[in-house]
């Protein structure tokens, strides 16, 4: 079996030792460090359709009016916060299958009308996207409509 390593002493220490002093070769030590991190200023992002997504800049007032009334029906959802159970033996969604996340106590989240549950910001963000239910595909306007029609 050879080495592959150009070093003429083939001992642990001494490539250690080579790699502190940069074995590459000079061309790094001349670079100069990367720029700082700037950080943009965040634009929201709209999705008229699910394959469509757009600065609210460019969105026609058509579609600036119905992402608005998709906001307002996703805001009537109702919302609360994770409590996990008392003693830990009761048969209780854990995860959020939106980002695969664990809910933590105190998380705040959203139901949806067939009863699933998910992180609230992570539903609302796909919600924006598509009106179902990630997890049963049930459509979550109809359901909200539906209560609106019976009250």
């Amino acid at each position: 079996m050879g080495n592959c390593l150009k070093s003429p002493t083939s001992d642990d220490i001494s490539l250690l030792h080579e790699s502190d002093r940069g074995s590459y070769g000079d061309a790094d030590a001349d670079l100069e460090p990367p720029p700082p991190y700037r950080e943009q200023a965040h634009l929201p992002v709209y999705h008229p359709t699910p394959s469509q997504a757009r600065l609210a800049t460019q969105l026609t007032e058509e579609e600036q009016v119905r992402i608005a009334q998709r906001i307002g029906l996703i805001q009537h959802l109702p919302r609360g916060v994770y409590d996990g159970g008392r003693d830990g033996s009761e048969k209780k969604i854990r995860e959020c299958v939106i980002c695969m996340m664990d809910f933590v106590y105190g998380d705040p989240i959203r139901f949806l009308p067939c009863m699933h549950i998910y992180h609230m910001d992570c539903i609302d963000d796909w919600l924006m996207r598509s009106f179902t239910c990630p997890s049963c595909m049930e459509p979550v306007d109809a359901a909200l409509l539906s209560t609106y029609e019976t009250n």
